[in-house]
């Protein structure tokens, strides 16, 4: 009996960090969307800024 309480605390534990980082990911995944939409579209480096436009008309994405 004792030996499934512990195997269903340990399948228990499992989903958790599962789910937990899940979460993480996907928080990590829109801050990097973010700082590129910001970070990247907001630049004052020429270069960067033009390539950013670039790409957003190659995708068909109106950007002004």
């Amino acid at each position: 009996m004792q030996a499934k309480a512990q195997l269903s605390s340990t399948a228990l534990s499992t989903k958790s960090k599962t789910r937990a980082e899940a979460v993480a990911g996907a928080a990590m995944a829109a801050m990097l969307g973010l700082v590129m939409v910001w970070g990247v579209g907001f630049s004052h480096i020429e270069a960067v800024h033009n390539a950013a436009h670039d790409t957003r008309h190659a995708n068909a994405f109106p950007c002004h």
